[in-house]
């Protein structure tokens, strides 16, 4: 059998990686998302279809729970009604920190078309939201690209500071 010598100090030396441990959290933060799924209307089937075989969201790590507390990242797809924000209030506060959340569709975004007294006008009024996702509704694409900007986002922060209080509206 043929044996096979490495001689590291003839090949320039050890292999060796060099990095903070902020990074090495933030990195293994950004490729293990795990969203909430919170479909509303029309947006929540272009989030199934980015989840499915086409688009596959388990390349980024991402894998949809149905737990807020085993979840990172809230998803709102459709139009949120004023009478379902205390429940998605309820569902943001019970998830653990640091958490995200993204707002998917012109609905989720700004009530879209729907101005009436029933539609909240904008998520961002009722919890803090870190990515808006325009289209109505949008294509998995866009979803994917939005968690793309988010991981990016989450590698740019420190690990060992809390973040930074999000303002609403």
């Amino acid at each position: 059998m043929a044996q096979h010598k490495i001689n590291y100090l003839s090949e320039g030396g050890l292999p060796v990686a060099l990095t903070t441990v902020d990074k090495l959290v933030q990195w293994g933060r950004s490729n293990s998302l795990w969203p909430l799924t919170y479909g509303l209307a029309c947006c929540a089937i272009e989030m199934m279809a980015t989840g499915a075989s086409r688009y596959d969201f388990d390349r980024f790590g991402t894998i949809f729970r149905a737990s807020p507390r085993q979840s990172d990242v809230l998803i709102i797809a459709g139009t949120l009604t004023k009478k379902h924000s205390p429940f998605m209030r309820r569902l943001y506060d019970q998830m653990s920190e640091p958490k995200w959340v993204i707002s998917m569709g012109s609905c989720a975004n700004t009530g879209g078309m729907f101005n009436t007294y029933a539609t909240v006008q904008g998520a961002d009024r009722i919890i803090p939201v870190d990515l808006y996702l325009p289209g109505c509704a949008p294509r998995p694409e866009t979803l994917q690209y939005g968690v793309m900007l988010l991981q990016k986002k989450i590698r740019a922060n420190k690990a060992g500071r809390a973040q930074k209080a999000k303002r609403l509206m």
